[in-house]
């Protein structure tokens, strides 16, 4: 199975503030956000974290990426550093990738775009950076943990909820 999040900030105190996430403390928000990682993806599951994974010393961040379940890809964020970027544990760290799932084509990148390769043609924009407060565009998805109930998440998953929103408005204006 494939999964993508993004914007975890594990071990960053301004989390809590900046976004309001409910959580009393760092510490809460850290084992709470690896446990809902670990009950979602197995060991040998596939994960894009679509950036801002972590705050901390390259050993701490190949300490929690040991603790984690999956194969584990970067896409760079802002606020991933040099020690982030070069702790072991990451299978891949980019800025930028195209990747093929479920024969979609999927653009990511930390940041949403205003357009992209191939958007006329179906392709898929995930992302994170906005933390949920972006308005939805047509194929383009927030991947961060702020999204999605603080988990990662699949692409039928992320599909599936634009539909559901869809039949929604659908059904509110009959």
């Amino acid at each position: 199975m494939i999964y993508f999040t993004a914007d975890t900030h594990f071990s960053d105190p301004r989390i809590l503030r900046i976004d309001r996430r409910p959580f009393g403390s760092l510490a809460e928000h850290d084992r709470a956000l690896i446990s809902l990682w670990n009950e979602t993806v197995s060991p040998d599951d596939e994960i894009w974290h679509l950036g801002d994974f972590a705050k901390g010393s390259a050993e701490f961040v190949a300490s929690l990426l040991s603790s984690l379940h999956g194969e584990k890809h970067l896409i760079i964020g802002n606020n991933d550093g040099t020690a982030t970027i070069a702790a072991a544990g990451w299978a891949s760290t980019q800025h930028y990738k195209e990747l093929t799932v479920d024969g979609r084509l999927l653009i990511l990148c930390h940041y949403p775009f205003r357009t992209w390769n191939q958007i006329g043609k179906k392709s898929i924009n995930l992302h994170g950076h906005s933390h949920g407060r972006l308005s939805p565009v047509t194929r383009q998805y927030d991947a961060g943990v702020d999204s999605w109930d603080f988990r990662p998440v699949t692409l039928s998953a992320i599909l599936a909820s634009r539909r559901r929103r869809t039949v929604s408005r659908e059904i509110q204006r009959r």
